[in-house]
Formats: structure tokens, C-alpha cells, sequence
């Protein structure tokens, strides 16, 4: 036997030892048989097509197929979970979510830099910790919204709505709050510019209803 049919020999072996209906269909993770039945499928066609063996070209059809089986399994079984499914873990940067309804979610620790979600509603919804650096928020609701502790740096505001919202400890460097509605909006402890801080001041009225802090004093108005 040459060493190339040796080589065919021991490949062909180790997949006669793979059972394919003992192979559970992902419920486990970690199961890694199935990428090895594959791999032997596409190695054993290799060495087939090597040695003028027609039935190379059919394992190598085979092999790829049982990839794209594999692929389209995982995808479907929920390993690769939908972003909806996700909404504090996903990248929204750049994203494009215009005038949708995102209300009453949680996005703590999301990304939307860049994001383009004028027109969206987020009432009532969790931004905590998230980063929205020159997202576009113009006409957006965002009424009741807990922005504590994000970095919104050059992001624009205008029209929109931020009454009652939580904004404790925000970065806010070049921000756009042009027309913004901030009544009863906690600002405590927020970096914003001066010239933006003294634009809100002149409408700043109300008290948040859930940190019970005035939006005048939050924003530190004389």
C-alpha cells in the first residue's frame, strides 16, 4: 500500500468511527464532533482527488455541504443570537434605527456611536453606562431615560425630549441640547459645557421623580 492510501486508510477510519446520528444537533456547544466529521470529509476528498479517484469530487461536495449544514444549524438553534435578543451587548454603532419604537428596554452598557436614531422612541428605556459619542438623538423621546454614567460626547440633542430623565455623571463635551425638553431631568454631577450648561439653565424647571433632585440645582443654575 503506498503512503498516500495509508494516509486515505487512517482518514477513512477515523470517520467510520464518528457516528453521525450519535452527533446531538448543537444542544451542546462545546461538542466539537461535528466539525471533525466535516474535517475528515473534506481531508479524505483531498487525498481522493490526489490519487485520481473520481469519488473525491463527491466527498468534497459532501463535505461542504455538511459545512454549510453546520453554519445554517448553529444560526438557527439560537448559538448566534439575534440582536434584539441582546439589546445591552449589541454595537449599535452606526446603526440606522429611525423612528423606532425602543421603549422600555434595557440597553445598559450599549454602544450607538454614530447611531442615527432621530424620530426613535426610548421612553422609560436604560442607556446607563452606553456610549453614544456623535450619535444623532435629534427629535427623539427620551422621556424617563437613565443615561447615569454614559460618555454622549459631540452627540445631537436637539428637539428632543429628556424630561425626567436621569443624566447623573454623563460626559457631555460639545453636546447639542438646542430646544431640548429638560424638565425634571437630573444632571448632578454631569461634565457638560459651560456655554450648554448656561443654555439649559434658562429653561431648566421641575424635579426628577425618582432621584427627587430639582433640575436646576442638578445643573448647578444661579
Amino acid at each position: 500500500m503506498t503512503k498516500l492510501g495509508k494516509i486515505k486508510g487512517n482518514v477513512g477510519n477515523k470517520l467510520s468511527r464518528l457516528d453521525l446520528q450519535q452527533i446531538p444537533k448543537n444542544d451542546n456547544p462545546n461538542d466539537d464532533r461535528r466539525p471533525k466529521v466535516i474535517k475528515c470529509f473534506i481531508t479524505l476528498a483531498f487525498f481522493n482527488i490526489m490519487d485520481g479517484d473520481m469519488m473525491g469530487n463527491k466527498l468534497l461536495k459532501l463535505g461542504l455541504t455538511l459545512m454549510l449544514f453546520l453554519v445554517v444549524s448553529i444560526g438557527t438553534l439560537g448559538i448566534a443570537k439575534p440582536a434584539i435578543a441582546q439589546d445591552n451587548s449589541v454595537n449599535y454603532t452606526y446603526s440606522e434605527l429611525r423612528n423606532e419604537d425602543l421603549s422600555h428596554r434595557d440597553f445598559s452598557g450599549g454602544v450607538f456611536a454614530a447611531a442615527d436614531v432621530r424620530g426613535s422612541n426610548f421612553e422609560g428605556s436604560d442607556l446607563s453606562n452606553s456610549i453614544l459619542t456623535k450619535a444623532i438623538f435629534t427629535d427623539t423621546n427620551l422621556s424617563g431615560v437613565d443615561l447615569t454614567n454614559s460618555f454622549m460626547d459631540r452627540v445631537d440633542l436637539s428637539n428632543s425630549n429628556l424630561s425626567n430623565a436621569i443624566l447623573q455623571d454623563i460626559i457631555a463635551t460639545s453636546t447639542n441640547f438646542y430646544n431640548t425638553d429638560i424638565t425634571g431631568a437630573d444632571f448632578s454631577g454631569a461634565i457638560i459645557d459651560r456655554y450648554q450648561t448656561y443654555v439649559l439653565c434658562q429653561r431648566a424647571a421641575g424635579v426628577n421623580p425618582v432621584t427627587g433632585v430639582s433640575t436646576r440645582y442638578s445643573l448647578g443654575c444661579q
